[in-house]
């Protein structure tokens, strides 16, 4: 077992499908929080874009082995921390959400997000791996976004790892043109659900879990409604938690950009959750899963539609 570790996640406030202001931004926040003595640094999921339906971020994919990759691990050899974050990959002809941790002497090891959520679809398939991530500190668990509330997640790290790493790019309603009590419904039950799920999979596999984060404001359009712009905002909560649920830092929406840092342990203890057999772990109400079908049918066509067309770069 690893002894302590000081943790660092980032809360971004991207600017989306601009990867080389996004590597700016992560430069420059990966550095302060190695100047706070973190040892492990974990970026964003799409920390190098975030992700709306806009068609600029079919541009924003980068090669696996490229300058996302070399910022990584120049990053982790220059601070001999653990530094993660994903991004838009592309090999082999497909694209991935392609998390990688680059390890002190400037190995990595990669998670491919095994599900893309209702309008990533668009931008990339879904990866085959288990998310286990061998390394010095131990297995460590990657998950991503809305990894967090499928119980096959549970299921694929459940006695497996010692520390869950990942984070989100967690959106909301549309703030121009949904009813107000749409959005009082709609958007505080999502703020809430954001807000419980890291802690809710730290009790569920009792390991600690560093979570970062996007926050800030966003315009794009809408799928499948051609004309009506989608003005709205990411939800943040970057949080370190450690294994047995208590949060021991956190960034909010308020909070905009920036950097936290707590110290944790990695290891296992029993979990204060039992996973369930249902597909979900919170119960999302029924119009969530509406959406979460109209945009995953939307995103794939619209993925093999840019493909056949030669409109998805494959750099």
């Amino acid at each position: 077992m690893h002894g302590p570790i000081k943790a660092s996640a980032i809360q971004m406030h991207a600017v989306v499908g601009n990867v080389a202001a996004n590597l700016d931004k992560a430069d420059r926040l990966v550095d302060e929080a190695a100047g706070s003595g973190a040892g492990l640094i974990i970026l964003p999921e799409f920390f190098t874009s975030a992700a709306c339906f806009q068609p600029g971020l079919l541009d924003a994919v980068q090669p696996l082995n490229g300058k996302v990759m070399d910022f990584l691990v120049s990053k982790a050899k220059k601070h001999q921390a653990y530094v993660g974050g994903s991004f838009i990959a592309a090999r082999e002809g497909e694209r991935y959400n392609t998390f990688v941790l680059a390890m002190p002497d400037g190995s990595t090891a990669l998670h491919d997000k095994d599900q893309p959520t209702m309008w990533e679809n668009c931008y990339y398939l879904g990866g085959q791996d288990d998310g286990i991530l061998s390394t010095p500190l131990g297995p460590v668990g990657a998950v991503l976004c809305w990894e967090f509330v499928r119980n096959r997640t549970v299921s694929r790290l459940l006695g497996k790892i010692d520390l869950v790493v990942g984070g989100s790019c967690w959106w909301t309603v549309p703030q121009n043109w949904v009813p107000k009590w749409f959005w009082d419904w709609h958007g505080r039950e999502n703020a809430r659900l954001m807000a419980v799920t890291p802690v809710t999979m730290a009790r569920l596999l009792g390991v600690p879990v560093v979570h970062a984060a996007h926050a800030g404001d966003f315009r794009c359009d809408t799928p499948w409604l051609p004309g009506a712009a989608f003005e709205s905002f990411y939800l943040a909560e970057t949080q370190i938690i450690d294994a047995a649920g208590v949060i021991l830092a956190r960034m909010t929406r308020a909070d905009g950009e920036g950097v936290i840092t707590a110290e944790i342990t990695p290891g296992r203890r029993a979990p204060g959750l039992n996973p369930t057999n249902s597909f979900w772990i919170p119960r999302l109400p029924l119009l969530f899963r509406l959406i979460w079908a109209y945009q995953n049918l939307h995103g794939a066509l619209y993925y093999q539609r840019m493909k056949r067309s030669g409109r998805l770069p494959m750099p």
